[in-house]
């Protein structure tokens, strides 16, 4: 056995794919500079877990496994051993062997038969306890050197490559897509093409959440097949196709779910990467080129990506997604986000506050904060810092003015007032959790009252919440900051508790409509979207009623509806029975669709003769020479003419007599609208799904909020 520890590896250096000979009596210390903190794997089985009080991360055991592999390092004896190959290190490098090593041919394989029985940890007497007494001398690496003198750069820049990207699923593919676009463009994979034809490498970013998305993406595969089986056959009408036909990657869920199953099929795909494994992907597809395959699927304890600049796919877009957290730690029974996504772990608060500055820098106005469990954000990293006063970050002075009492109730006060408090919010009233919080940080809302003050005149929405994270300092918060949009997404998935229960929710359809009350009683005005599933395991008619009653009930403003669709290893998979038929199914969906249609066109109608404060996007796409459109406060998408408009923004304030904020006609000039622009709209149309109005006047979120708040 062996002990090597190496203190300080810069974490680019450390994303490596594992393909390691496996033993459950290994053990070996290193320490990653991403963190600063020690892990010591204890026990590795089948290459899939790495130990230290819980903890994974795949860049330490695949850092390991690249010393065993350069230098012949360890092979492993049929007893289930492990015995080190003689090393060829570097001078600096310590390593302790507690037993002598035997050095193997490198074309001799674990578990073929040998001549002579190998010498081991049995056969020298040794034990585990003898391993940690060794007194090891860590190898110190410089923190900021660009290369680890023991591993080797297997991948390859290149100039002027040339990708394809499809992305399925939710917004955080597309975030993750904009992740991989910045990995790869420091590689020298620069231009973004629209066809797969003209690309080097075609990336399809992934969806597992429902069987149907991945059918659709099987189709995709087979059709990039043929386009690779017919490339050097086809005569191409395009003069930039490649000489060689393009390499295709697997991103994302359905990656992380099926893994290698991806690589066998059909020989489809040349590279599996992922969620928590795209800092290797260019030595992955450099692989590709060897004639091998790769595949990097592991999962993280600890990769946010934090200090990636995404690239954004939408250049002209006037709003950008930011992901905060990454993983869910809810483990509801029909989810596989957990087994595809990791455990929750969140950014700290200064590198999304980094991120949203750049976006504001190119002309962003409205940010999406993104999470699989957004509001469950818990960022433990700046958990003692201060500032040069010695008051800790997490301490706010929400909305409060010299000289004036503050507009948020004792609780918000007494989490402030405590300086030790880590401002980390409790669940909602009637919610509980299958786990626990190991250390409290700092909280959505102090992540929210920090964005919201630094960029006034920026709009911030998040999704997707759990209805067990809105305690009421989040909810006071959204009242009083004007730009944090009155819009929450509360998925309840069902509406009878007996489904909840089975569902591993944390709540009862009484605690979910309580909630809701709640939220109405603090921020009257808001807009409320949901999630529901139809015929889940052992849903009844009774319980299907129950879920088009709260459905009445809530009046939500948007829902995404959708049949249930079994998942593999989920709680439900391993333990329920999908007993609800298809045709069922189906039924009971259109059902929901049709009863929520009714309840919402009431919250439509109720926008008709108000003064909306619309965001510009861009031309309506059916009449783009004539109309725009745009997304209200709420949410709701909305039409208006293409007409020039008078400009709020450019009142005279260096004449004596000045304007009146209210009256500004004599000194407002007229103005066409653009994409990034906040227009005044006076509603006059509605449907069940969109608002149409007049545009009245260009202005901004503070200019409104004082006029009409």
């Amino acid at each position: 056995m062996s002990l090597l520890r190496l203190n300080g590896a810069p974490a680019a250096q450390l994303a490596s794919p594992v393909r390691a000979l496996c033993c459950a009596s290994f053990a070996s210390e290193m320490a990653a500079m991403a963190s600063g903190r020690q892990y010591k794997v204890c026990c590795v089985v089948n290459c899939s877990y790495i130990g230290n009080n819980g903890v994974a991360s795949s860049r330490m055991f695949s850092t390991f496994w690249r010393v065993g592999r350069d230098y012949q390092g360890l092979i492993s004896s049929r007893d289930g051993y492990r015995a080190l190959a003689s090393l060829s290190l570097p001078s600096s490098v310590s390593l302790s062997l507690p037993f002598q090593a035997t050095q193997f041919s490198t074309s001799q394989l674990p578990g073929e038969k040998r001549k002579k029985k190998l010498p081991g940890p049995r056969a020298a007497g040794t034990s585990l306890q003898d391993l940690f007494k060794q007194d090891l001398q860590p190898f110190n690496i410089d923190p900021s050197a660009t290369v680890v003198p023991y591993l080797e750069d297997t991948s390859r820049k290149v100039e002027g490559g040339k990708l394809y990207v499809e992305t399925y699923g939710c917004q955080m593919n597309v975030n993750d897509m904009e992740i991989v676009l910045a990995i790869m463009k420091d590689s020298g994979y620069t231009e973004i093409v629209q066809t797969p034809e003209e690309s080097d490498i075609i990336f399809i970013n992934t969806c597992a959440i429902r069987e149907n998305a991945e059918h659709k993406i099987w189709h995709r595969l087979n059709y990039f097949k043929h386009l690779k089986t017919r490339w050097n056959r086809d005569p191409s009408v395009s003069a930039t196709r490649p000489a060689k036909p393009p390499k295709v990657a697997v991103l994302g869920c359905m990656a992380e779910r099926l893994k290698e199953k991806l690589i066998v099929a059909d020989k489809m795909v040349d590279v599996v990467c992922g969620p928590d494994a795209y800092r290797d992907l260019p030595r992955l597809l450099s692989l590709v080129d060897e004639g091998q395959t790769g595949i990097n699927t592991l999962l993280s304890l600890e990769e946010t990506y934090a200090d990636v600049s995404p690239v954004r796919i939408a250049k002209n877009s006037v709003t950008a997604f930011v992901s905060i957290m990454r993983g869910c730690n809810n483990m509801c029974s029909f989810c596989i986000v957990p087994f595809t996504r990791g455990r929750e772990r969140s950014r700290a608060v200064s590198s999304i506050v980094r991120e949203v500055g750049e976006l504001w820098e190119q002309g962003v106005k409205e940010v999406i904060l993104l999470g699989q469990n957004v509001n469950s954000y818990n960022d433990t990293s700046e958990n003692n810092a201060e500032d040069d006063n010695g008051t800790l970050l997490s301490v706010s002075n929400l909305g409060t003015e010299e000289g004036k009492e503050s507009p948020l109730p004792s609780i918000m006060e007494s989490s402030f007032g405590d300086k030790k408090a880590k401002y980390m919010s409790t669940l909602s009233p009637g919610f509980s959790t299958i786990y626990k919080t190991k250390e409290l940080g700092l909280s959505f809302t102090h992540l929210l009252d920090v964005l919201s003050a630094e960029f006034p005149e920026m709009r911030f929405r998040f999704t997707s919440p759990h209805p067990k994270d809105f305690p009421d300092d989040l909810l006071f918060l959204m009242r009083e900051r004007a730009n944090v949009c009155n819009m929450i997404h509360l998925p309840a998935q069902s509406g009878s508790t007996r489904v909840l229960e089975l569902m591993r929710r944390g709540y009862t359809r009484e605690a979910y409509l309580a909630c809701v009350e709640r939220i109405r009683l603090i921020i009257p005005d808001v807009s409320i979207s949901s999630d529901f599933i139809s015929g889940f395991c052992g849903e009844t008619e009774e319980d299907h009623q129950d879920t088009l009653k709260l459905v009445e009930a809530v009046g939500y403003d948007m829902a995404y509806m959708f049949a249930y669709s079994m998942r593999e290893k989920t709680h439900a998979h391993r333990n329920y029975e999908d007993d609800v038929p298809d045709p069922v199914k189906n039924r009971r969906l259109a059902e929901m669709i049709a009863t929520f249609r009714q309840s919402t066109l009431p919250r439509f109608t109720s926008q008709l003769q108000t003064t909306q404060l619309v965001l510009v996007e861009g031309p309506n796409k059916r009449a783009p020479e004539t109309e725009l459109v745009g997304k209200s406060d709420k949410g709701h998408r909305v039409i208006f003419p293409k007409v020039p408009v008078m400009d709020g923004l450019s009142v005279d304030t260096s004449s004596e007599e000045g304007c009146n904020p209210f009256d500004r006609k004599a000194c407002q000039e007229m103005v066409d609208l653009k994409p990034g622009d906040f227009v005044e709209v006076y509603i006059t149309e509605t449907t069940h799904a969109s608002l149409r109005g007049e545009p009245l006047l260009r202005t901004s979120i503070t200019q409104f909020h004082e006029k009409y708040h």
